[in-house]
């Protein structure tokens, strides 16, 4: 794919002074739509949990890393069809779960018009509020970028990519997938909010992966990631081998295709079974690297990353607060914006 650069700069601050912050998006509003109790409501009843607890991820990041740039990072494909067609089974019981959903609606509209009682579980409230998060940022000018075909994490992998090498970039994510973009050699690190949330993230770094898989970097763990698979989205793996093995295998080889050459010339420290569990899963290893690995390179438009020192348009900003019911979360990242213009604040890993 062809790339369209992201300006690394405003003109203002030279690379060593830049500190980026990317926003896995949909990996955030999705923990805020069931970590926000699904009571929090606008005044006409609409739920807006996942809108507030966006704003205050947000607002946090914001106060807490104070970084000179911040892009939110966009789905605009959750399931592309170019890993679709590589592994049919990629996020399918996703599709499936959203087929029941409608299947379920429709049941309940239909008892509702026969006078019955319509289920309470009725539709998943979170895909109204995504467009309300957009409408947000955009109202503050925080910059959101998606690329057609693309997931979010394609995004962030193309934008660290192209990043000026001195730059400092934090990824917030609950996403493990992202620790494939740790370098040892560039500041590049995962705020993993898998567990401590954003007030308490793993942060991601390429010691952080030495101690707790034995390996070396980003791309070592894409390799692990590819033999562990992974059942939330739909990559089976290898049989038999978990993640405590495959990060053995790579610690030891360096590298899937290490490991591979390893398992085809009989080598010392790959078992029989490994061997024979490696061999029953060479059509998935042929394609699930293109699958698993993010892509560096995806068509991106030109936006301006600048974390503006106050809201973009404040009208719209009052007003959309407003409507929504949302005026604390709104007043936390208007004062996070200022704590950022007042300068970084980036913590030590």
């Amino acid at each position: 794919m062809s790339v369209t650069r992201v300006p690394a700069t405003d003109g203002r601050q030279p690379a060593t002074n830049q500190s980026w912050v990317l926003l896995d998006s949909a990996s955030l509003y999705f923990r805020a739509f069931f970590g926000v109790p699904s009571s929090v409501t606008a005044p006409d009843g609409t739920q807006v949990n996942a809108v507030r607890g966006f704003l205050d991820m947000v607002g946090t990041v914001l106060s807490r890393y104070r970084p000179t740039h911040l892009v939110a990072c966009w789905d605009e494909d959750w399931r592309p069809q170019w890993r679709v067609d590589l592994i049919p089974s990629y996020k399918a019981h996703r599709v499936q779960h959203m087929e029941r959903q409608h299947t379920e609606r429709q049941d309940a509209e239909d008892q509702d018009a026969e006078g019955q009682s319509a289920a309470e579980d009725v539709p998943d409230a979170l895909p109204a509020q995504v467009p309300v998060i957009a409408e947000l940022l955009e109202a503050f000018g925080i910059a959101r970028l998606g690329a057609p075909g693309c997931e979010a994490d394609d995004v962030i992998g193309t934008l660290v990519a192209t990043l000026p090498a001195a730059a400092r970039c934090d990824i917030v994510t609950g996403d493990r997938d992202l620790f494939q973009l740790v370098e040892e050699t560039r500041p590049v690190r995962v705020l993993y909010i898998g567990k401590g949330g954003v007030r308490d993230p793993d942060i991601v770094d390429a010691a952080w992966l030495r101690r707790r898989y034995g390996i070396e970097g980003g791309d070592a763990y894409a390799d692990l990631a590819v033999l562990r698979g992974d059942p939330s989205d739909g990559l089976p793996g290898v049989g038999g081998i978990g993640e405590k093995t495959a990060a053995t295998l790579v610690s030891r080889f360096g590298s899937l295709e290490a490991i591979l050459r390893a398992a085809d010339a009989r080598q010392n420290g790959v078992t029989v079974l490994q061997r024979t569990k490696l061999a029953q899963a060479a059509d998935y290893l042929r394609v699930a690297p293109t699958v698993v690995r993010v892509l560096r390179d995806a068509d991106l438009p030109r936006v301006d990353a600048t974390v503006p020192a106050r809201p973009a348009h404040p009208r719209v900003v009052e007003e959309l607060a407003v409507r929504w019911g949302v005026t604390g979360s709104v007043r936390r990242v208007t004062e996070a914006l200022a704590d950022a213009a007042a300068g970084p604040a980036r913590p030590a890993p």
